[in-house]
């Protein structure tokens, strides 16, 4: 039987902060692929090896045993929301400064296809409703930080090759809120967080993703044994 494996490296998104574990993006994308593996004759086995408050710095600190130990196939990668903030303690410095971040991506994109995974997927972040105050020591907004590390992660996946597949959230949920302030706090939780995906949010990241990660995996499937 063929096995193929899925892993999700990210950071509260992933994991599914202030959320029902069963009403996650990532729970519901793994119910999907075991009722795809009973239907096709295979295991896809989904793993999420994701943490809060986790930016890229620490990714690559933890990538060695949490994804290079694991051969996974398909990787999908959720990161920038922490990277991208500043903290009073920081002084006006954000916790990886973009270019870091780009450095970074780079970095992660390439282990990955090192350890064989076969495709990465790179998601942009959803937008959220910290858009109204400027962060510590700093002129910009989170939301407008939030905005220039995702176009970073555009760039990295434009340049990664086939293997590197961009999905991106931020224009998905641009799309349902049409402009529209108060539809788009509908897909966050509520003041005073403001930033993580509602059960709504978390909706729309499974519509999102599960048919690209279909896709994915039925491809892989599909390919002869080497």
């Amino acid at each position: 039987m063929k096995t193929i494996k899925v892993y999700f490296f990210g950071d509260s998104v992933c994991v599914g902060q202030h959320v029902s574990i069963h009403k996650g993006w990532v729970t519901r994308i793994s119910a999907h692929f075991s009722e795809f593996s009973e239907a096709r004759g295979c295991q896809v086995v989904v793993s999420n090896a994701s943490a809060n408050g986790r930016t890229t710095r620490l990714a690559l600190e933890q990538m060695p045993y949490e994804i290079q130990s694991q051969f996974p196939d398909v990787l999908i990668v959720q990161l920038g929301m922490n990277d991208c903030n500043y903290w009073q303690s920081d002084r006006g410095m954000p916790r990886v400064s973009p270019r870091a971040f780009e450095a970074n991506l780079d970095e992660i994109v390439g282990r990955a296809l090192a350890f064989g995974v076969k495709t990465v997927c790179l998601n942009t972040n959803h937008p959220t409703g910290l858009d109204q105050k400027e962060m510590p020591h700093s002129s910009l907004t989170y939301q407008q930080s939030l905005e220039r590390y995702n176009q970073i992660i555009r760039d990295v996946a434009a340049r990664g090759g086939s293997q590197v597949v961009l999905s991106d959230i931020e224009t998905v949920f641009q799309s349902y809120a049409q402009g529209d302030r108060a539809k788009l706090l509908e897909l966050v939780l509520p003041s005073p967080d403001l930033l993580h995906p509602s059960e709504k949010g978390h909706e729309l990241y499974f519509n999102a993703l599960y048919p690209l990660l279909l896709g994915a995996v039925a491809d892989l499937i599909a390919r002869p044994a080497q």
